[in-house]
């Protein structure tokens, strides 16, 4: 947390539960990636936090934008971006939607299917497309590996038909997941995709540019790795399987970029036991799964949560749940989360590394709970 972000909390006290976001470290965060990856082209993931302020500091920078909806296109063309700069990156779209991009100017779209390819073909005539390819994505904390993508091979078949639909094969995709802890990852993604070009190379055509996705980590309760290590591991994938002959590269950070930016203040609403003589306690938060915390499903995204007072430092077994009327609101069961034993109902926790995919999975009103709050400094 920085000293601006603690300082605004402090003097202002505001209602819980929020979310601050300190602006700079966004700024940070994207100098630092384009001095780890100075090759690539940086197109951030809007949807992990899609808040005007983040946006326009991004685009100040002179980043492009990933986007998985025409909201979100109208969004960052409402900025002044040229529409060259965004990629309509989601792979399932409205054919209506596709043909409001691209009349917007929009022309790089991804697909990973014919029927996507053939909606791209009819909305958008002589687009730029690439391909989303399946890889296996061991080490992430949030899989991508199973609703997006598709084999290679059909992959390169696909890019050849889109040159026969009046389309522009232009090249190919991966995810390596969400929160990827291990830089390695990508080399094998990288050579699934060099497999890829040489395939539609032997039919004529020379695809342009290469993908890599997101997937690089926010500091969480587990170290990761500096982000030079990841670019230094990319770019060794690339030159491993691509030589000197590189392509256009074009990254797309979302968690990375704003997530660390955020911290996330909450109350604690209760505190109970469930039998006599029970050690663990339960603690209610008023923010939950419904409020912006969902990334807790599974229990693989697992924030650091701290008080606000000083407490003794005896600590005890806790679970960690939300305040809504639903059972699957359960924020750490199984994590082995430890709080303080003489913390109190109306105490207040900070959750750190929040900036990311909490604002946009906060539901409009569940329980008639408002959704969360956001300040951006």
């Amino acid at each position: 947390m920085t000293d601006k972000v603690e300082r605004f909390l402090d003097e202002r006290r505001p209602a819980t539960p929020c979310l601050v976001v300190d602006l700079d470290v966004v700024t940070d965060k994207y100098r630092a990636l384009t001095s780890a990856l100075p090759l690539a082209e940086v197109f951030y993931a809007v949807k992990a936090n899609p808040a005007q302020e983040v946006l326009s500091r991004l685009a100040a920078e002179g980043a492009s934008f990933d986007t998985a909806s025409a909201g979100e296109i109208a969004q960052v063309l409402s900025l002044g971006v040229a529409p060259e700069r965004i990629s309509f990156g989601n792979t399932i779209k409205k054919q209506s939607d596709i043909a409001w991009a691209h009349a917007r100017g929009v022309k790089l779209y991804a697909f990973d299917s014919k029927a996507e390819l053939e909606k791209i073909a009819g909305a958008a005539p002589g687009a730029q497309v690439f391909c989303r390819i399946l890889v296996e994505g061991e080490g992430a904390l949030w899989p991508l590996n199973r609703k997006f993508g598709c084999a290679p091979k059909m992959a390169a078949d696909l890019l050849i038909q889109a040159r026969e639909m009046g389309l522009e094969p232009y090249g190919v995709s991966f995810h390596v997941g969400s929160q990827q802890m291990q830089p390695g990852q990508w080399d094998s993604a990288v050579a699934a995709v060099k497999k890829v070009f040489r395939q539609v190379a032997k039919a004529g055509i020379e695809l342009k540019m290469i993908d890599l996705g997101g997937g690089f980590p926010a500091r969480y309760n587990a170290p990761v790795e500096a982000i030079d290590a990841y670019g230094t591991a990319i770019m060794n994938a690339m030159t491993r399987h691509f030589g000197n002959d590189l392509p256009r590269i074009i990254v797309e950070p979302g968690r990375y970029m704003v997530g660390d930016a955020g911290v996330l203040e909450a109350e604690v609403v209760l505190i109970s036991t469930k039998n006599y003589g029970e050690d663990r306690r339960w603690v209610y938060l008023d923010i939950g799964r419904f409020g912006g915390l969902a990334e807790v499903e599974g229990e693989g995204i697992r924030y650091r949560i701290r008080p606000v007072r000083e407490m003794g430092k005896d600590e005890g077994p806790v679970v960690l749940a939300g305040p809504t009327c639903d059972s699957a609101d359960i924020l750490y069961d199984k994590a082995n989360y430890h709080m303080p034993r003489d913390l109190k109902i109306g105490d207040r926790v900070r959750i750190f590394s929040t900036g990311a995919y909490t604002t946009t999975y906060s539901a409009v009103n569940f329980n008639g709970f408002e959704p969360l709050k956001a300040y951006y400094i």
